[in-house]
């Protein structure tokens, strides 16, 4: 196997997360306003001055409506600081410590009493130091201790109203001229949210969840939080910043998966005993040093990404963004037009794996969804507002050319919670729009460009005021919305088969190649074409599946889509055949997941291929994206011992069920190498998987090949 390519239209392209406790304490929050209700009040200075209009409207640019203080008092003395972390320690901590450890960092570093950190802990089932599991407890830590000041009755972490209460307790009890938050865990991303407590359902914490929360804290607070971040994976989004502008000056978070032991949180509280004047964008770039630094010294810092965003340029982007979305919006009606947007959209660094076989977080570059419609007039605008937002990053060299802050983009709509979420969350009407018309696309459609929702722009709108969050009576929020039916396809949108027309079925030409040519409408619609490689089983009528490989030639005179796999393939160092999906493809080199068995237990192992000097090697373990869309974060070194059983799918082609089948062990010895070379001799089946821009597929009828020594014959079967 060759590095994977993939077959675009018109070109090759690479392939591109209680006792303290008052439920009857209900944010102070204004009432719904309907759009007309507030482009009235564009003006006027509600809340007593607090809430004011950051673009007009009228003059062409995005509505922005967003709470503001008037003024900004510190709440302690000058040069003091408290960062409350609300740490839900899930399994990142019951298996793996990685919570106890991160507070003795703090218990370590030189914070003091004008330097501290306060910890709500919960959300895991067990905690390595003395921490009572079935109670959400609060530390103070400074001074190298650690006192338990606190203990709620146990609360799931992945509730707003729980985040809320820890914080107007905490500023009231530990107020500072400058104050931070960090929320510590999984992450998932715009959609999914951070805090899954393993506790309580894996119940997470959405983006509404933390909005709704700061804003019932807000009146009890003169000043905005100094920076808000997220030790969590893939939460470095467009959509939390557009939230977290109008509670914090800076955001610090990540695009892809962190590995497991996150941030450095010795070098962030040395550096603020030293450093106690500095604002939270010089914090920042400690923050992503710091964590740059400890990844090198585990070897796993090309997978990192981190950065700093100011908030106070955000609205600036927004409006840029909604001006942009306005373009891609009537780009839909193009259809060709917006086929060559959303290849390069495909193409785009994105984030958390995004497979069939792993899950989908469809978090992408933002950059690179600006990037993709660099015909539209205001790409430019919108691109240079985002980076002037993000003002510093970290990133390996896996993920070189991220931009800082990761988007929603439907690659793979996984159903009609992800668009009902997505609804409250949206940066720009028109955009929502669009995520709309991709969704009927989605739902079956090859032609999305005579699908008419322009109804949804008449009811969103730009409103990061509060005004429409309330609290339910468990304490979750809800997002007061009257106009249900106007969303066309959040309430029964299901990824679909991939319906292809062929000038040309599946077949040979004269040549003996394996191709197709599909017709003019399917041609439109088709984002890439791969191949999947099966091992055959005549005896049982069964094949496993070994993965894709993106070795699939185009002719773009023709249109037509060739075989040209090479017959090479991974294994174990025991010639043991392993399944190998695509993961990220990186410059000279790409990352592959394979489902394994370690210890006994369920995952992926990722290696790398390095294409250019043809050598393939394990970098670690990793979970994926859960039920509950929780990203697993990277990271987890291979120890001497390990037992590693390679997994398939294994296919019944009389009755088309389908298994896994496990393979023979295999004992890790600290050697990474894995093998690339000739398929050994036997009987094997492909079929070409032809992919739409709507994320939805379909597989061609199989065809069989014989490997002999290092020779392949097709037949068709």
């Amino acid at each position: 196997m060759r590095r994977r390519t993939i077959a675009l239209l018109s070109i090759l392209l690479a392939l591109g997360a209680s006792a303290c406790f008052d439920d009857t304490d209900e944010s102070t929050v204004t009432e719904t306003l309907d759009r007309e209700t507030v482009a009235e009040n564009r003006t006027a200075d509600s809340a007593a001055g607090t809430t004011q209009d950051t673009a007009d409207a009228a003059a062409g640019g995005a509505f922005i409506r967003r709470s503001r203080r008037s003024e900004a008092i510190p709440m302690g003395d000058k040069d003091t600081w408290t960062i409350f972390v609300y740490l839900c320690g899930a399994d990142l901590e019951s298996e793996n410590a990685m919570g106890s450890i991160d507070i003795e960092e703090m218990i370590d570093s030189s914070a003091n009493d004008n330097v501290r950190f306060v910890v709500q802990t919960g959300g895991a089932s067990e905690w390595y130091l003395d921490i009572d599991p079935d109670s959400c407890e609060r530390l103070l830590i400074c001074s190298g201790e650690a006192v338990i000041v606190d203990s709620c009755e146990d609360m799931s972490m992945g509730k707003g109203s729980t985040l809320r209460n820890f914080l107007e307790w905490g500023v009231s009890e530990y107020p500072a001229e400058k104050m931070g938050l960090v929320l510590w865990d999984h992450g998932s991303g715009s959609i999914n949210g951070v805090c899954f407590d393993e506790r309580h359902d894996n119940e997470s914490l959405l983006l509404g969840d933390i909005d709704a929360a700061l804003y019932s804290v807000r009146d009890k607070m003169t000043d905005d939080f100094e920076f808000i971040g997220f030790d969590a994976c893939l939460m470095a989004t467009a959509e939390a910043a557009g939230i977290l502008a109008s509670h914090a000056r800076y955001m610090v978070a990540s695009q892809e998966s962190e590995p497991g032991y996150g941030w450095d949180y010795t070098a962030i509280g040395n550096y603020l005993s030293e450093e106690p004047s500095a604002d939270g964008a010089e914090l920042g770039r400690v923050i992503c040093d710091s964590f740059y630094s400890s990844c090198e010294e585990e070897g796993c810092e090309n997978s990192v990404t981190l950065s700093v965003v100011d908030l106070g340029k955000i609205d600036a982007f927004l409006e840029e963004f909604d001006r942009y979305s306005k373009e891609l919006y009537e780009l839909t009606d193009r259809s060709h037009d917006f086929a060559s947007f959303a290849r390069s959209v495909s193409n785009a660094d994105n984030f958390g794996g995004n497979s069939r076989l792993s899950g989908f977080t469809n978090m992408v570059d933002a950059g690179g969804i600006m990037d993709a419609g660099a015909s539209c007039a205001s790409a430019p605008g919108a691109r240079k507002a985002l980076e002037s937002a993000v003002i510093y990053r970290k990133n390996g060299s896996d993920h070189r050319d991220a931009c800082g802050l990761s988007m929603y983009y439907p690659l793979c709509v996984s159903g009609s919670r992800e668009l009902s979420i997505y609804k409250d969350i949206a940066l720009s009407p028109y955009y929502l729009g669009l995520v709309d018309k991709i969704a009927y696309g989605t739902a079956g459609g090859t032609d999305i460009s005579g699908y008419d929702n322009s109804s949804l722009l008449d009811i969103f709108f730009n409103d990061w005021s509060g005004s429409s969050y309330e609290y339910d009576e468990d304490g979750s929020y809800y997002y007061e919305y009257e106009n249900e039916d106007v969303w066309g396809y959040a309430d029964d949108i299901e990824m679909g088969s991939m319906e292809i027309g062929y000038e040309t079925e599946p077949g040979f030409d004269e040549n003996g190649s394996y191709y197709f040519i599909p017709d003019e409408n399917s041609l439109n619609i088709i984002d890439y074409v791969e191949a999947a490689v099966y091992l055959a089983d005549y005896e049982s009528m069964g094949m496993l599946e070994l993965g894709f490989t993106g070795e699939v030639y185009m002719d773009p005179e023709s249109g037509a889509f060739f075989d040209a796999f090479d017959g090479y393939w991974f294994s174990l160092p025991d010639d043991q055949l392993i399944a190998a999906y695509l993961y990220e493809p990186c410059d000279g080199y790409d990352i592959y997941i394979s489902p394994i068995k370690l210890n006994g237990e369920s995952t992926y192992l990722r290696f790398v291929y390095d294409y250019e000097n043809t050598t393939v090697e394990m970098i670690d373990t990793w979970d994926g994206v859960s039920e509950n869309g929780a990203v697993g974060r990277t990271g987890t070194q291979l120890k001497d011992g390990d037992v590693i059983v390679p997994v398939y799918t294994a296919y019944d082609l009389e009755s088309d069920d389908t298994a896994d089948i496990d393979g023979d062990e295999y004992v890790y010895s600290g050697d990474p190498e894995l093998c690339f070379s000739f398929l050994p001799d036997s009987d094997y089946m492909y079929s070409f998987c032809i992919n739409d821009i709507y994320g939805n597929y379909c597989m061609t009828d199989p065809v069989t090949f014989t490997v002999e020594g290092d020779r392949i014959y097709f037949e068709q079967f």
